[in-house]
């Protein structure tokens, strides 16, 4: 929820010219919003005018506390004018996309890290979603069962999905953990999609899968939800046990 800052005196006001206490509220503020994951990753925030209209301040204070969260890697500058929401570790993902690809295991420790992170998560969403969220996850569902009867693989439905669900568990240290790691999910669903489950059947399996996953949500349901999760990422971790121990015999 956005806090009204409206300078209470004129103590308050002089203090707001030069930057200091004012700042320092807006500064809070705006972290609220990126920490609640109202503003997560990539998003652009509004002008330095509407966020002054909006909270009740002088544009030097709005001005102050943005730079402030430049220095601290949360806030970038946007090309041609403006600010996004940045994720300070961004960088790491290529390195961790290297990892995968020189070796196997590596891939199989971060499907399994990543079965706990999304156990979690989906809990969240169950209590926290939106209508919004419904919405874009239905509209999700209903474009991979037409790519299914189609016969089609999609994968961008299937990294859609689950960024759809890190939206929806309204954390915005968990949207930031996500953007990292986004090059890499796009990858494993890549090889889930095309290496190991690669059959209408496997289609069918994860639609089901996905399904109910999505009516736990939907229904608020958080230990529907995590069970649905835990049967689907615990079938994806089956067929990655057993696609390592076809490769050693």
């Amino acid at each position: 929820m956005e806090q009204t800052l409206k300078p209470a005196s004129k103590t308050a006001k002089s203090v707001s010219k030069g930057g200091g206490l004012i700042s320092e509220r807006v500064t809070d503020s705006i972290l609220a919003r990126i920490a609640s994951g109202e503003w997560g990753p990539g998003h652009r925030l509004p002008g330095e005018r509407q966020l002054a209209e909006d909270m009740g301040v002088s544009r030097v204070s709005v001005r102050a506390a943005l730079q402030s969260l430049k220095t601290q890697g949360l806030l970038d500058a946007v090309q041609g004018g403006g600010t996004r929401v940045i994720a300070s570790s961004a960088a790491m993902d290529p390195g961790m996309q290297e990892l995968v690809r020189v070796n196997c295991e590596n891939l199989t420790d971060l499907a399994e890290i990543r079965s706990i992170l999304e156990m979690w998560a989906v809990g969240r969403a169950a209590l926290r979603h939106t209508p919004e969220d419904i919405a874009e996850l239905e509209a999700i569902m209903a474009a991979t069962e037409a790519d299914i009867a189609a016969g089609k693989h999609k994968i961008e439905n299937d990294v859609r999905f689950h960024l759809a669900i890190a939206k929806a568990a309204r954390s915005g240290i968990y949207l930031h953990v996500v953007s990292v790691i986004r090059g890499v999910l796009r990858e494993m669903v890549d090889y889930h999609r095309y290496e190991l489950f690669p059959t209408r059947e496997d289609d069918r399996n994860i639609l089901t899968q996905h399904r109910a996953i999505f009516d736990g949500i939907k229904a608020k349901d958080p230990e529907a939800a995590e069970a649905a999760m835990r049967t689907h990422l615990g079938w994806v971790l089956e067929r990655y046990a057993k696609e390592r121990a076809s490769k050693k015999s």
